[in-house]
């Protein structure tokens, strides 16, 4: 399955996640590319929209590929793979730029309000898509401390062995499309353009005003 566009995908999740308009979902983008999807899912199902900030932590010499990931608390998610890849050093010094990035985010993208608190919560956690998994698996771990009602990944695109890493972290995962070859995301999208800082700044802005006036 080859999608157009994230809003192509971002549609189709949502056609699939329409049970759950009943129950004012949250639904959370890992940023920046889900951010433009999330905005979508949430307009369609009636539900609110915010960011869970995580970051993976970038193999040495090949930038693309995670070796882990952590959330805002610091909490670290690594694969198997991580210790035959990089040192303790190089891990330890990754985790400490990735925080520092995910601080300058959370400062930029919510710094007139606090997150939207999950508690209790149908919560929905979109990505464009899945390779090794680890920003999900770091996204799912933080937000199920939080205790959400119900807790869902949802995504258009993942290989079958992430799905099931990840499965283990929510309560549901919705995905389009598992196929069996597979390399990179931007490879099931026609159009893949980067989103920049700016782009959810003015969604989560333009949603925080809309959220405020339904108050």
């Amino acid at each position: 399955m080859i999608f157009r566009n994230r809003d192509d995908a971002a549609h189709m999740l949502a056609e699939k996640l329409e049970h759950y308009r009943s129950q004012h979902p949250l639904v959370l983008a890992i940023p920046r590319g889900a951010v433009p999807m999330a905005k979508v899912v949430a307009d369609a199902l009636g539900g609110e929209v915010d960011v869970v900030l995580v970051r993976k932590l970038r193999a040495p010499a090949n930038p693309e590929l995670a070796i882990g990931a952590m959330d805002e608390t610091g909490w670290t998610y690594l694969a198997e793979y991580a210790v035959q890849m990089a040192s303790d050093g190089y891990i330890e010094a990754e985790k400490k730029a990735q925080l520092e990035v995910m601080r300058e985010r959370r400062a930029r993208y919510t710094p007139v309000r606090p997150p939207l608190d999950p508690a209790g919560r149908t919560v929905i956690v979109v990505d464009d898509g899945l390779a090794t998994g680890s920003t999900m698996i770091a996204a799912l771990h933080a937000l199920r401390a939080k205790h959400p009602k119900k807790l869902i990944c949802a995504v258009p695109v993942a290989p079958p062995d992430t799905l099931k890493k990840v499965a283990p972290y929510a309560d549901e995962v919705v995905c389009l499309s598992v196929p069996e070859m597979f390399y990179a995301v931007g490879q099931f999208y026609t159009s893949f353009p980067q989103v920049s800082d700016e782009e959810v700044i003015a969604l989560l802005a333009a949603s925080s005003q809309h959220g405020s006036s339904q108050d």
